[in-house]
């Protein structure tokens, strides 16, 4: 087991053989498991806890975004919450959300401002497109809801500490070029969606190097974070 220990994946991929074999049991009649079914959400608030816990309460805005949706379906689907159905409690889905951006910066250290080296891309139904120049790229926030966001780093420099990208991705999806000798290091919670470096293994990357060039970090629901060269 590496530094990070079980990753957010794996727990992610345990979470979805538990549904997929409750279903199969169910659907082939095998035993009756709909009494197990409506605890489902109650899975997903768990990969929340540990993904903050993983974290250690870094960048909590996707765990606790997780935590409070599945959270009130969960309180829904076990009838705790009288009076109110999916109907009239979607505009939590929009609180829950603009909660989640705003936690982005919370605890977050600040970076020194450099000429071109911050990085604030947002794309909310829409795209969003830039192409950085910096001899210290700091690294900064990419929100793309319902959108899109590309980020060109290709004539860009790290300074003596990694750059930082922190994501919040709904519905939507963020791709990162970076030159092709940088080693990169994915953080990256991803709900139904996807967070990969793209790059052919075998070109050769920066070896030796007790830090990354790049650290990608932050949540991805129904949407995609990719890096390529």
């Amino acid at each position: 087991m590496d530094e990070r220990g079980v990753s957010n994946q794996v727990i992610f991929g345990i979470i979805l053989l538990i549904i997929g074999a409750l279903f199969f049991i169910d659907t082939t009649n095998i035993y009756d498991t709909s009494g197990l079914l409506i605890y489902i959400p109650s899975l997903f608030i768990l990969l929340g806890i540990w993904a903050l816990y993983k974290n250690g309460l870094r960048n909590p805005a996707g765990p606790v975004v997780l935590l409070l949706i599945f959270g009130v379906i969960q309180l829904e689907l076990l009838d705790l919450l009288p009076g109110l159905s999916f109907a009239n409690l979607w505009p939590l889905i929009l609180i829950i959300i603009g909660i989640g951006i705003l936690l982005n910066k919370v605890g977050r250290p600040s970076r020194e401002k450099v000429d071109k080296g911050e990085i604030d891309l947002i794309a909310i139904l829409g795209g969003a497109d830039s192409n950085i120049t910096s001899d210290n790229l700091k690294g900064g926030d990419i929100t793309a809801i319902m959108g899109g966001v590309n980020l060109d780093l290709r004539d860009s420099e790290v300074g003596s500490t990694p750059c930082e990208i922190d994501v919040f991705i709904l519905f939507g999806g963020a791709e990162i070029n970076v030159p092709e000798e940088w080693s990169v290091k994915m953080n990256v919670l991803p709900i139904l969606g996807g967070a990969s470096d793209e790059r052919p293994r075998s070109k050769e990357r920066k070896g030796g190097k007790e830090s990354p060039d790049l650290i990608v970090s932050g949540f991805t629901a129904f949407g995609g974070v990719s890096v390529k060269d």
